[in-house]
């Protein structure tokens, strides 16, 4: 075992506190990271608020770049010194589901996330859980060999963690999950991280028109930057505004909030025969309820994508790719890098509107 800090969260609504923790030596297929660099993502604060339900302790933090520092006996492909980006689902690799491209809905994900010992524990023996079996609000953390990605010298890891899951969950949704074609119409709810890598995602499917749709005004002003045609203040009648700029719905809408209401409203804004896909993850209790009419009369389709809906190493090599050649912004998308112990400060700040994604340097 060796040593390290953590930000723990021991009780909901409370502070992360940051205290030593033990990490576990890499079991055969595991490597253990030295972490640099991880986003704050909203997914994280649904723990942190409670309104989803996770075990005590626990380290969050799940978009996580960092290096190789030590790899187990099985491990063949990464070694020390490699610079690498979490892939974050994981999959076995041989289920049904792993065979067809679908390595986000593992049948074996609870079995290959068991470990003989815990891989984090506190000084005086007690377990630490890890949200997502990452915990990377931690200067060390294990992660299995197929759940890392490497990456060029090119690819800074302050911007480099956003492909793990920013990037590969909004552009995923794009590709993957509703599989836009080129010259169709879309509308993005919701512009935080998750909904400008969509709108970026539907740029490059070569959507036609891509519609913003925030409440906050600095957020739709940014929403430009990454392809967003036209903007529409979520105050206002949405749907409506939409036909009034395109003359009728939009072939896709995409929903990065995470509520009943905006999902309600993605399958308001299709044109007849579109499709709403929901990206956000909704509080624990979220129940939907839809006018059966549009299913069956204007044949719309409600979709879900979860972490991209495809294979994750795969995706994340390419989307590194897109951003080398310019074509993938992400480092517009970073608006501040923060120190390890200013992780608190950072989710206070991403309630504003000047925020896409703010990311913590675990090296200082």
């Amino acid at each position: 075992m060796i040593t390290t800090e953590a930000a723990v969260l021991t009780a909901v609504g409370e502070p992360l506190e940051f205290t030593e923790i033990l990490v576990d030596e890499p079991e055969p297929n595991e490597i253990r990271l030295a972490v640099s660099n991880v986003g704050l993502c909203h997914s994280d604060l649904h723990y942190m608020t409670g309104t989803v339900g996770a075990d005590l302790p626990v380290v969050v933090g799940h978009e996580v770049a960092g290096v190789v520092e030590s790899v187990g006996s099985a491990v063949t492909t990464l070694r020390p010194g490699d610079r690498v980006v979490g892939a974050l689902t994981p999959s076995c690799g041989q289920c049904r589901n792993c065979q067809v491209g679908h390595s986000t809905q593992c049948q074996r994900v609870t079995q290959i996330r068991q470990r003989p010992r815990p891989a984090f524990q506190l000084p005086d023996g007690r377990v630490v859980h890890r949200l997502g079996d990452v915990g990377a609000f931690s200067r060390h953390t294990l992660m299995r060999e197929n759940a890392l990605v490497k990456v060029a010298d090119e690819v800074g890891l302050h911007v480099g963690c956003l492909l793990s899951c920013c990037i590969i969950t909004g552009v995923g949704a794009v590709f993957r999950g509703a599989e836009v074609r080129p010259g169709s119409t879309v509308a993005v709810i919701g512009c935080g991280g998750v909904g400008s890598a969509i709108i970026q995602g539907a740029r490059l499917a070569g959507a036609s028109a891509i519609v913003a749709v925030d409440l906050d005004e600095a957020r739709l002003a940014a929403a430009r930057t990454y392809g967003a045609t036209h903007v529409v203040n979520g105050a206002a009648d949405v749907a409506a505004e939409i036909q009034n700029l395109l003359g009728d719905g939009v072939d896709y809408s995409f929903e990065a909030v995470g509520s009943a209401r905006t999902a309600a409203t993605a399958l308001e804004v299709l044109r007849p025969t579109g499709t709403a896909c929901l990206v956000g993850i909704a509080p624990d209790g979220t129940d939907l309820k839809l006018p059966a009419w549009n299913f069956f009369f204007s044949e719309k389709r409600l979709i879900g994508s979860y972490m991209g809906s495809g294979q994750a190493q795969e995706d994340i090599a390419q989307f590194a790719r897109l951003y080398q050649q310019g074509r993938l912004l992400l480092d517009e998308m970073v608006s501040d890098v923060i120190p390890f112990h200013d992780i608190d400060k950072g989710f206070e700040a991403m309630k504003s509107g000047e925020v896409t994604r703010i990311v913590a340097d675990l090296t200082v």
